[in-house]
């Protein structure tokens, strides 16, 4: 069974993370901040990875620490359901169009963790979202589940449409990357021998 279940506690966050990469994109996930809520229901809905999570912040300071540490659980959580990679397609891309927005995202499960982030959102703030959280949500899932992830904006002026396009398409992506390659599921997808 590919599953894993992360906790993070620290001084500004209590965080738990539970995913099934062979699941069928079910979610149940609750951090205190009503528009990520929404945003990892379509990560979770659109990879096909079951999801559930908790998380307590520091929210009288902003919502900052709750997205970011949450962003380091599930990339670990990832990382730990992945194993050793035996069998995963390990690359995964997507061009995702959402009303004005159309995001492309490319991304490889290569343990080697790199950010690239070329999407801007028009507006500071999705409702009481913070839109520069949606970046920090990204680097810390990639910097944590050894993610290369391209994340590129070619279109939009509607912020939540561009952010929601964003989280789609690395849920789509991640869902090609994570299934197994039914034509190498017994081997490395790497020359190296090792991801």
């Amino acid at each position: 069974m590919r599953i894993a279940k992360i906790e993070r506690n620290t001084a500004e966050t209590k965080i738990s993370v539970e995913v099934n990469l062979d699941g069928t994109g079910t979610y149940d996930n609750q951090t205190g901040v009503g528009f990520f809520d929404h945003m990892l229901d379509q990560l979770a809905r659109h990879s096909l990875i079951d999801m559930t999570t908790r998380a307590e912040g520091d929210y009288l300071i902003d919502d900052h620490h709750t997205v970011e540490d949450t962003g380091i659980a599930l990339g670990q959580a990832l990382a730990q359901a992945l194993g050793d990679k035996k069998g995963i397609r390990r690359y995964g891309a997507c061009l995702l169009p959402m009303d004005d927005a159309l995001v492309r995202c490319a991304l490889d499960l290569s343990a080697r963790p790199f950010l690239i982030w070329n999407l801007d959102l028009p507006t500071q703030k999705i409702g009481t979202f913070d839109t520069e959280l949606v970046r920090e949500f990204f680097q810390a899932l990639s910097t944590h589940g050894g993610i290369t992830l391209h994340v590129d904006a070619l279109h939009g002026f509607n912020s939540h449409h561009i952010a929601e396009a964003a989280f789609k398409s690395v849920a789509r992506a991640l869902r090609e990357a994570v299934e197994v390659d039914p034509r190498k599921s017994d081997t490395i997808p790497s020359t190296k021998g090792a991801l």
